[in-house]
């Protein structure tokens, strides 16, 4: 099956988008020194059409084909990550709870940081129990500056008492 790859400029630097010729497969933050990917796919184009339209604030849900590899587990955590509303935030505790089993927190916490869709299921919008910022593999500041962007774009949304 072939992969197809374009480096998509972001406000949060440069993303790596994958595609098969049926999902987006990957949604990366690039790593420093690697070389830019080019392909015109046309889902990555749809991808890339959709960042552009979250970025600006004009949309707050993607609507791809996704598929990513993972366990069972996995896909049932990505799968409740992704039923966040845009705009809010949940703690690893309640996605815990919202499994079913909170004795798997850190498990939870793992198949969360394993997401190679970022942005699209949205990791980000998982925070610490006492609303702090923990764990991102884009880097707090990038979580940060998701958060805010969503709760700038999010009409009536309360402040999120984040502690940063």
């Amino acid at each position: 099956m072939k992969t197809y790859t374009k480096t998509y400029d972001s406000p949060l630097g440069k993303l790596k988008l994958q595609s098969t010729d049926e999902h987006i497969t990957a949604v990366l933050f690039d790593e420093p020194g690697e070389s830019p990917a080019n392909d015109n796919h046309f889902l990555l184009q749809q991808c890339r059409s959709q960042l552009d339209e979250y970025f600006t604030g004009k949309r707050v849900q993607f609507d791809l084909p996704l598929q990513q590899e993972g366990t069972v587990f996995q896909q049932k955590i990505w799968d409740l990550i992704s039923q966040i509303p845009f705009g809010k935030t949940i703690s690893y505790h309640q996605l815990a709870t919202q499994y079913g089993d909170l004795k798997a927190i850190r498990a939870v916490a793992s198949a969360n940081g394993k997401n190679k869709l970022a942005i699209i299921i949205p990791c980000h919008r998982v925070i610490g129990t006492n609303n702090s910022l923990t764990g991102y593999a884009g880097g707090l500041w990038r979580k940060k500056w998701l958060l805010e962007h969503e709760s700038k774009h999010h009409a009536g949304v309360e402040q999120l008492g984040l502690h940063f």
